[in-house]
């Protein structure tokens, strides 16, 4: 197999990462490996529920970007990897795994994927998706309750507390880095075709 396109998608929390890096996905009709930062979260399995409940989950020292940085080697090589499935509920790694194939486009999405510089020179294109904080913050909340189980006063406070800091501190300043910046992700049609433009136009070189 040819040495695969990595795509690195940043930005802060409810940014419309994730909407981008699928709509990436569905647009071409092969398998393509996506790996999310928060897949790779630290276990902390040595603390307790109500300890890891409490840490900072918005700061690098929280990711095993190592362990990420070694999986995306595998898969450039044409290694299955399994990648590390994480709880929301439980703040830990599980222990099951999931396989992940090479495949010629591979997507990173994350909030800190820029901050690394060991995973960001792995990149072939770097995009940053900038949304207004208000925005993003409505988004979080509508997940973090819907999908992760968290009250009202856990989000608002999680977000005054360190995500809104870390994003000022690590998360903004690290678009410097990107190729591409991205008003409003997903929803943003014209640089969206842009990318997939830029995809193909690698894809086919690679031939």
């Amino acid at each position: 197999m040819k040495t695969p396109v990595i795509i690195g998608i940043a930005g802060g929390s409810g940014s419309g990462k994730s909407t981008f890096a699928r709509k990436i996905v569905e647009h071409f009709n092969e398998p393509i490996s996506v790996l999310c930062h928060d897949f790779y979260y630290k276990p902390f399995s040595d603390m307790s529920l109500d300890e890891r409940k409490h840490l900072n989950y918005d700061h690098p020292s929280s990711f095993d970007t190592s362990l990420l940085v070694k999986d995306l080697k595998d898969l450039k090589n044409g290694k299955t990897i399994k990648r590390p499935v994480y709880s929301y509920e439980e703040f830990t790694r599980m222990e099951q795994t999931i396989d992940v194939i090479p495949t010629k486009v591979i997507v990173i999405d994350g909030i800190l994927i820029f901050e690394n510089k060991k995973l960001r020179d792995m990149m072939d294109i770097k995009i940053f998706v900038d949304t207004d904080d208000d925005i993003r913050f409505i988004r979080r909340m509508m997940r973090d309750i819907k999908s992760r189980g968290r009250t009202v006063d856990s989000v608002v406070n999680q977000y005054l507390s360190t995500v809104k800091p870390m994003h000022d501190i690590f998360v903004s300043p690290s678009k410097k880095y990107a190729d591409i910046i991205v008003p409003e992700g997903g929803l943003n049609k014209v640089a969206l075709d842009m990318v997939i433009s830029k995809i193909d136009l690698i894809l086919n070189s690679n031939k």
